[in-house]
């Protein structure tokens, strides 16, 4: 069987399994889905979206985010752990998205991964989920299953999107990786997969084996964010107000996640 043919029968498979998946994050514009992505590093989702229920509430726009006051958006996300790196990824990012996308999300990846706290996995997230394109998020659970199964050898998040993009045909890509997200939590657990009760072990080339393939440790999800771009602290003026000064000892590389 041709990895393009177990895609196929993969799909069946997953799509009798998880018919209905989405996005387990609360979100009602793409705005909100960025930062809700961004704070769901080394973060669960149910505890992301207990914090955005507020939080969107008090930051309705881009230009509320970029003149946050610092210690207090980092009170707001303090559950979402590494907050201090988070809220300022959100400030720079929102001032970005102010100066040169005119506080909207843009829809390329190249702009995506230009703002601060955004790599490749938030961006394809935000990429299939908002805007309809084809989009390979490789969070961990994808990674562990896409070696599981055998349609990656790789351990690179961005090499093993490419191999996956070059066999899962467009219309599928970011349904698969929402499917490998509830079929990675509820069956192919990193560390006990139950193989024996699995709905797609039949195209498994780890099935039942005691090692479960490569790649079977739970990946810090700041593996898998790809590149994350730091900017000056500084900043020009956001519209309609003064921007504050961040602390220079808070990291500007951030913690995104492989989304997530």
């Amino acid at each position: 069987m041709t990895k393009k043919e177990r895609v196929l029968k993969l799909r069946e498979l997953l799509d009798k399994a998880y018919p209905d998946v989405k996005c387990s994050l609360n979100y009602t514009t793409p705005l909100e889905m960025l930062i809700a992505t961004q704070m769901s590093a080394q973060c669960t989702d149910a505890r992301v979206n207990i914090i955005t229920e507020t939080l969107f509430k008090k930051y309705r726009n881009a230009e509320d985010f970029a003149n946050a006051d610092y210690d207090e958006l980092c009170e707001d996300i303090k559950s979402a752990g590494f907050y201090r790196n988070k809220a300022k990824n959100i400030i720079l990012c929102c001032q970005r998205l102010i100066d040169v996308y005119g506080g909207e999300v843009p829809d390329t990846m190249e702009d995506l991964t230009s703002l601060a706290g955004t790599g490749r996995k938030t961006a394809n997230l935000v990429l299939g989920d908002i805007f309809g394109k084809p989009a390979v998020v490789v969070d961990t659970h994808c990674k562990r299953i896409a070696k599981r199964i055998g349609l990656t050898t790789n351990d690179d998040p961005t090499k093993v999107e490419m191999d996956l993009k070059k066999i899962v045909p467009p219309d599928y890509q970011l349904r698969m990786c929402h499917q490998f997200v509830a079929h990675g939590r509820a069956v192919c657990t990193a560390r006990k997969p139950k193989c024996a009760v699995c709905p797609i072990k039949e195209v498994c080339k780890s099935a039942g084996k005691k090692s479960a393939a490569d790649g079977t440790s739970e990946d810090d999800d700041r593996r898998i964010s790809g590149v994350v771009r730091s900017f000056t602290t500084d900043g020009s003026k956001a519209a309609g107000g003064k921007r504050n000064r961040l602390p220079q000892s808070v990291s500007g590389s951030g913690c995104e996640a492989f989304c997530g």
